[in-house]
């Protein structure tokens, strides 16, 4: 079967993006998901790395968003900071041709900025489980308007021990949010 992106329901403004940045056809992780996460339904993928999981996310959570909606609208939990770089980076990419702000909370990197972009207000949020609760200790990150949840790579995040930090983080969130799991293994 031969898919494109524009065959799966996804904004012209997104399937331009996909194509600007040399993507043909969706991978099998994304012709799977990509559907499933823009109608509303929660799920569980799995898929090799390099794949490309990030768009499969991303792609259906850009074009779910409201704009101008006040609050986060989308939380990407990511085990390292490598990887919440990589996937905001991913969403600023897919989401270039749509007024989104996207901002990567991680250890190692200073907190005024973060919070000074949080004050401005931000769509989605992806962020390493550890910064975002020091953030939600602080005050300054309230997750009470997510509508999407995201874990990515949720077997290395268990594995490293932030099983308590991921149910703290979780509890911040509405119970009506759609959740997304993703793992290489």
């Amino acid at each position: 079967m031969n898919t494109e992106f524009s065959q799966l329901g996804l904004h012209p403004q997104l399937v331009q993006a996909a194509t600007e940045l040399g993507y043909t056809a969706p991978t099998p992780i994304q012709a799977d998901v990509i559907p499933m996460l823009l109608v509303g339904h929660d799920v569980i993928g799995q898929a090799q790395t390099g794949t490309g999981k990030p768009a499969a996310f991303a792609l259906p959570i850009l074009q779910n968003l409201t704009p101008e909606a006040a609050g986060v609208q989308s939380l990407i939990l990511a085990p390292t900071r490598e990887l919440a770089l990589q996937v905001s980076q991913a969403f600023e990419q897919y989401g270039r041709h749509l007024n989104v702000k996207v901002l990567a909370v991680y250890g190692g990197q200073a907190y005024d900025r973060q919070i000074r972009n949080l004050s401005r207000g931000v769509d989605i949020v992806v962020g390493t489980p550890g910064r975002l609760l020091d953030l939600m200790e602080r005050k300054v990150l309230d997750l009470s308007t997510v509508r999407t949840l995201v874990l990515d790579e949720a077997d290395e995040m268990l594995s490293m021990g932030f099983i308590e930090d991921i149910e703290a983080i979780l509890k911040a969130t509405p119970e009506t949010r759609q959740t997304a799991l993703f793992s290489a293994t």
